[in-house]
C-alpha cells in the first residue's frame, strides 16, 4: 500500500458506533469490514508515521509498518473495553512502529572495535608462530592487555559470513565443525555449548533454535521476526561468530 496514491478524504472518519459495529464483524472473519476498518483509518496511521520522519527509513515503509499495527490492534480489540477504538489504535501503531525501527536499525562497527580486531589478526599470526599451534581467543586477549569479550565482540563485529560447516576445532585429527556442535551427541563439547548458548539473549536463541532445530530458512526465520532476511543474515553470521570464538577460547 502506497500512502502517496491513497486520497485520505475518500475514507471519513467513522462514529464509535459503526467502528464498534465493524469490529465485530471483523473479529468474525468478515474481510469487507475489516477492509472497511483498515481504510477508514489510514489518515491515523500517516498522522503516526509522521511522527517517526528523519529516521533513515522510508516514509512508505513506516507507512506499511504502521498499517500492520492497525490490523493488530483491530484484531486485538477487547469490545468490552470503555475505550474509543483510535485510544486502543495510537499506541499499536506506535509500539510496531518503533519495534521495526528498533530491529531494523544496522549494526554499525565502532572505529576501537575495528582497530582492535586488526591488531588482533595480526597479532594472532606471530602468536601462532611462537606458540607452535593457533593462540587462543583468551591469549590473545591477554597480550593485547584487553578483555576476553571486549576481543570476541571486536571478532564477532567484523566477522565474515560463518558456514555450519565451518571447523571451531580438531580433536584427535578430527574436524570438528558447528554443526557437531549443535547436533551431535551430549559429551563435553555440546555440554560446553549449551552453557554458550545460556549467554545469548531469548531473541537470539530463538532465531538459532528456528534455523537449525526447526529447519527454517532465513526468509520464514524473518517473517517471524518481522525483519528482512539481509538482517536476519547479519544477526545469525554475529550469533555463529561469537559462539565459535567462545568455543575456540575453551581450547
Amino acid at each position: 500500500m502506497d500512502s502517496r496514491q491513497i486520497c485520505f478524504g475518500e475514507y471519513p472518519v467513522l462514529p464509535d458506533q459503526e467502528v464498534r459495529n465493524l469490529l465485530v464483524k471483523a473479529q468474525s472473519g468478515d474481510e469487507l469490514a475489516r477492509q472497511r476498518l483498515v481504510e477508514c483509518n489510514l489518515r491515523l496511521v500517516r498522522s503516526i508515521t509522521t511522527r517517526f520522519a528523519h529516521r533513515g527509513v522510508e516514509m512508505d515503509d513506516l507507512f506499511q509498518i504502521g498499517c500492520i499495527g492497525l490490523v493488530k490492534a483491530i484484531d486485538g480489540f477487547d469490545l468490552g473495553f470503555d475505550v474509543r477504538f483510535s485510544t486502543y489504535a495510537v499506541p499499536k501503531i506506535i509500539g510496531e512502529i518503533k519495534r521495526y525501527l528498533r530491529e531494523s536499525t544496522p549494526i554499525k562497527v565502532s572505529r576501537s572495535l575495528r582497530e582492535l580486531a586488526s591488531r588482533a589478526a595480526a597479532l594472532k599470526d606471530t602468536m601462532a608462530d611462537e606458540l607452535g599451534r593457533p593462540p587462543m581467543i583468551g591469549e590473545i586477549a591477554a597480550k593485547l592487555g584487553v578483555a576476553r569479550e571486549e576481543l570476541t565482540a571486536a571478532l564477532g563485529a567484523v566477522a565474515p559470513v560463518l558456514s555450519l560447516q565451518q571447523a571451531v576445532h580438531d580433536q584427535e585429527g578430527e574436524r570438528i565443525v558447528l554443526e557437531d556442535q549443535v547436533a551431535g551427541e551430549p559429551d563435553a563439547d555440546s555440554i560446553y555449548l549449551k552453557d554458550v548458548l545460556q549467554t545469548l539473549d531469548p531473541d537470539e536463541r530463538r532465531l538459532l533454535l528456528l534455523r537449525y532445530f526447526a529447519e527454517k530458512s532465513q526468509a520464514e526465520v524473518a517473517k517471524v521476526f518481522g525483519v528482512s532476511q539481509a538482517q536476519i543474515s547479519r544477526i545469525e553470521n554475529r550469533i555463529l561468530q561469537q559462539l565459535r570464538s567462545q568455543l575456540e577460547s575453551k581450547g
